[in-house]
């Protein structure tokens, strides 16, 4: 066993002649493609991946001493929350939702292992996510447009696609936006009109959900993208050829955007959306009322007040991943929230400035976990799947960065070694 690794189970290479490799390829396409159908709980996004946990535990599952920055805030995370479940009377209901914080952190883990003994598994991770949102988003807008049988794909006159509710499923949508983009612009043509069809069907979907955050952390992050690659493209002509394909994309978008408006049922809803404070955002105890209210709360509840008890208390839910993480989680949890989403941010930064095989699904899964931070100041993230996944990604990248500087150094060092040295003699001689 090595010593930067935990081995767990026999670590066979095939069962009944077909290889491993091949079977875990599909378990993670599978899990991948059911995270777009969240509409009740547990959901086959959960099952699927604690099955496929299960039997790579069983049969060798390799577990990198490069993920312990991850899983220890995980479980201290966890452990803040399972302390804050006993401030309230019914602490079995703070049990669940912990447990349900723990398995979604593994995902995490789970994700950034399997990346890291395979780089191809983040082009097979993107390609089912693509599909499993265009899927959701077909599911949404037939809803939307009112075809018998889809209504529940709906929520208050607005797309929600296989999900609770259009606030989760819009910015689920935006990775797969912004990895379509990429690729029209920049792979082969004869994939063009695919990738602009699936591009329209999720871009309608993200319209129809009507979803400001969802709306703005699309834009936001395809901003960031759009000048990562800018930054990053050392050829004057791919250069222009982006800012032409930025503009013309641009002028599409508008003009997409001013036909959908011209049905009545959909400006209506956009103009009452489009507005920055709603209703329940600045009432006397609106959004961010309560906000004052939890932090200044958390100042005297250390362990925080019971999982999901702000909700009982104030009417609503935080709406606010950091105020719930002291709420829900205590102190404890609120530093370990904080490690979690920070340290992959930080020691990745770097990573979006170095030619890699990789770089590009790092900087979209960089991009789009920065906007849903930005998100979760007005909504709760601490239970979406596809924020693990991408945490998952990112931290993938990292442990694949490891191994590529690892063995940099290795052929740096065995360069130096075999080096020719000179005798007394001033003859050549091999180095020992």
């Amino acid at each position: 066993m090595s010593a930067e690794s935990l081995t767990i189970g026999p670590n066979p290479k095939s069962i009944g002649g077909v290889k491993i490799a091949s079977i875990i390829n599909f378990f993670i396409g599978l899990a991948i493609f059911t995270g777009g159908f969240v509409t009740f709980e547990p959901a086959p996004y959960e099952l699927v991946l604690a099955a496929f946990l299960g039997v790579s535990l069983l049969f060798g599952l390799r577990i990198p001493v490069g993920v312990l920055p991850i899983l220890i805030p995980v479980c201290t995370f966890t452990l803040g929350g399972i302390i804050s479940s006993f401030q309230i009377e019914e602490y079995s209901r703070g049990m669940i939702y912990n447990a349900v914080t723990l398995f979604l952190g593994v995902t995490s883990v789970f994700f950034a292992i399997l990346i890291s003994q395979e780089m191809g598994r983040l082009r097979l991770i993107f390609r089912i996510y693509v599909i499993a949102a265009a899927c959701t988003s077909v599911l949404g807008i037939l809803g939307y447009f009112g075809l018998s049988g889809f209504e529940i794909f709906t929520r208050y006159g607005r797309a929600q696609g296989a999900f609770a509710d259009p606030n989760v499923f819009a910015p689920f949508l935006i990775a797969p936006i912004l990895y379509l983009i990429y690729g029209i612009m920049n792979r082969s043509v004869t994939m063009l009109p695919i990738r602009a069809g699936f591009l329209s069907v999720i871009m309608l979907g993200e319209l129809l959900a009507f979803s400001r955050g969802g709306w703005g952390v699309t834009t936001i992050t395809a901003l960031m993208f759009y000048c990562l690659l800018l930054l990053n493209e050392p050829k004057s002509q791919v250069r222009a050829k982006y800012i032409l394909m930025g503009v013309a994309g641009l002028g599409t978008l508008i003009v997409a955007i001013i036909a959908a408006l011209q049905i009545d049922a959909i400006a209506d809803i956009f103009v009452q959306r489009a507005q920055v404070v709603q209703n329940y955002d600045g009432a006397r105890l609106g959004r961010f009322a309560r906000h004052a209210i939890g932090f200044e709360l958390a100042l005297s509840k250390p362990w925080g007040i019971g999982n999901l008890e702000f909700g009982f208390l104030y009417g609503e839910d935080e709406h606010n991943v950091y105020l719930r993480s002291l709420m829900s989680y205590g102190w404890i949890g609120f530093v370990s929230w904080m490690t979690i989403i920070l340290w992959p941010l930080i020691v990745g930064f770097k990573m979006l400035f170095q030619n890699r095989p990789w770089q590009v699904y790092f900087q979209i899964c960089y991009v789009v976990f920065l906007g849903h931070l930005m998100l979760a100041w007005v909504i709760d993230i601490d239970h979406w799947r596809h924020v693990y996944l991408l945490l998952g990604m990112m931290w993938g990248c990292i442990l694949l960065e490891k191994k590529h500087q690892k063995a940099k150094n290795l052929a740096r060092r065995h360069a130096v070694q075999s080096k020719p040295t000179r005798n007394f003699n001033d003859e050549m001689v091999p180095a020992e």
